[in-house]
Order: structure tokens, then sequence, then C-alpha cells
């Protein structure tokens, strides 16, 4: 019986979601060797977290061939909003302003990006030129 999926996955539980909405639906296998790509993961170790997290309701198996292959029932915008929400409250008490002001201030911004920001400022702005 899967619960209610958890509304902040740990930063493994991340990782592998991160791969799977990349990737698509998967095998442990193939979520291992993508994981140790960045660092050393036991096998065993990745299949416990998918487990888990299939337990907590963020994935679900099909098991109708001898190799499982797992898909994410979370949303990756879904997931990102809720993330970014509570980083937002806990972090900078609610301020995006802040938020954005730290995030451009900390790295070099591109001028795809800056115009990116622009273009999303004019649509909340009523869609100003």
């Amino acid at each position: 019986m899967s619960k209610e999926p958890s509304q902040k996955p740990t930063e493994a539980e991340l990782e592998i979601l991160q791969l799977l909405w990349q990737h698509g639906p998967s095998t442990v296998r193939f979520v291992n060797e993508e994981l140790n790509k960045a660092k050393e993961v036991g096998y065993t170790t990745t299949l416990k977290f998918m487990q888990i997290m299939t337990e907590k309701g963020m994935l679900a198996p099909d098991k109708s061939s001898r190799t499982h292959i797992y898909r994410p029932l979370l949303q990756e915008e879904d997931t990102q909003r809720k993330l970014l929400n509570r980083f937002l409250d806990t972090a900078f008490r609610g301020s995006a302003s802040k938020l954005v002001m730290q995030a451009l201030g900390n790295r070099e911004t591109s001028q795809e990006e800056l115009n990116e920001i622009r273009n999303l400022l004019d649509k909340l702005e009523g869609g100003k030129p």
C-alpha cells in the first residue's frame, strides 16, 4: 500500500527523480549507472532508495517483465514549485526579490538568461514591451 507522495524528496531521492524526469521510465541498473557518473553508488543502495520511494508514493514500478521499470509519480514542475516555495519561506522569509538578488549576485548570468528574465518580468507586469 503506497502513501500519499512526500512533499519534500530528500537530496538522494531528488537525484533519482531528476534522472527519471530527464530519461523517462528506467530500470534500477540504468539509474544506478547514471548516478555513478557523478559519484560511486552501489546497485543495492539505488535499489533500496527506489523501493523506499515506491513505498512513499514517489515512484511506480512496472513489474510485468523480469526487469522492473520505474516511473516517477511526482511531476517535475510541481515538485520544483513546492521545493522552491519551502526554500523561499525558510531561507528568504518569503521574499522573492531577496532570492533573485542573491541568485543574480552569486553567479554570472548569461545574456540569454537576462533576456528570459526580462521577458518574464514583462509578462508579470502585463505584457509591456
